[in-house]
């Protein structure tokens, strides 16, 4: 054996057993789920092959559409929501533009180091008929009877945990953008501050146009954390009332270790699989025709 293909023998004696550890705990699951979302199986009995029966009853089934536009409202407030304020509390930091940046940095990165389970449980104590939240719009507006109800409309259900998510998960992109900034030169915002621009202007035509590749990260880290939420919701609401704050995640779960029906919940992880694809394919194609422009 020459010395290239002993070479080439000892590159493959270290990378192979990475790859067989990748494809037996990643491919081979995804391969098996997404054969499985073939067949109606419920865990105990032997599979039966129905084609696409999961899929059509997917898309007939009401829950489902239910819970894919919750996804894409949680895409929609992540993206234009946690990832714009998290470039412009960024700013704000970078900048200096506040009298204790250290203080506020750890303040807006503390919801993001705890657990979605506390959190959920902590705001569901603020949003609860003898909590924080009702007991300050009693105060304001002088109705005692206020309770909060929000919840049990099926076209606003969402907004308290919309809300919850914004507050969670901006911080992680401010974290980015931060870290981001500090390698612009300070000079080019002291040319621009010369030259008469204001702050907003310094913001918009110098910083925002030197982030477009990290606003293209961000936004791929957004899409697919929103199709994979599951946890704080579940904790706060568990998709209810009436399955109005369900989401597809949850859906999968209910649908596989509730139900028991494995074929189903594999066929919804299928799915939620390809829009996490095709979303971040949209986004890249974005990306790229501005930056075309």
């Amino acid at each position: 054996m020459n010395y290239r293909k002993a070479k080439q023998a000892s590159y493959y004696s270290f990378v192979l057993p990475a790859f067989v550890l990748y494809a037996l705990v990643l491919v081979v699951p995804v391969l098996f789920s997404v054969g499985l979302g073939f067949f109606r199986w419920r865990g105990y009995d032997s599979p039966e092959f129905i084609g696409l029966g999961n899929y059509v009853r997917m898309l007939g089934d009401g829950v489902f559409h239910i819970a894919l536009r919750n996804n894409l409202l949680v895409v929609l407030v992540s993206v234009l929501g946690q990832v714009p304020l998290g470039m412009f509390l960024a700013y704000i930091l970078h900048r200096k533009m506040t009298r204790w940046p250290g203080f506020f940095k750890a303040m807006i990165f503390l919801p993001i180091t705890v657990s979605s389970v506390i959190i959920a449980q902590l705001w569901n104590q603020i949003f609860s008929p003898v909590g924080l939240f009702p007991s300050m719009v009693r105060a304001i507006s002088g109705n005692p009877d206020y309770i909060m109800t929000i919840v049990e409309n099926r076209t606003f259900a969402m907004v308290p945990i919309m809300f919850v998510l914004l507050w969670q998960h901006t911080s992680l992109y401010m974290v980015i953008f931060l870290a981001n900034m500090q390698r612009i030169p300070n000079s080019l915002i002291e040319a621009a501050k010369l030259d008469g621009a204001s702050e907003g202007q310094v913001f918009l035509r110098v910083v925002a146009p030197m982030q477009g590749y990290v606003i293209f990260i961000n936004s791929v880290l957004a899409i697919s954390g929103s199709f994979k939420s599951f946890d704080l919701v579940f904790s706060m609401t568990r998709g209810g009332p009436a399955n109005f704050t369900e989401l597809i995640a949850i859906y999968m779960y209910n649908s596989t270790f509730v139900h028991q029906n494995y074929g189903f919940g594999s066929a919804l992880a299928v799915v939620i699989v390809l829009f996490c694809v095709v979303s971040v394919l949209a986004a890249r194609a974005i990306s790229n025709k501005l930056s075309m422009e």
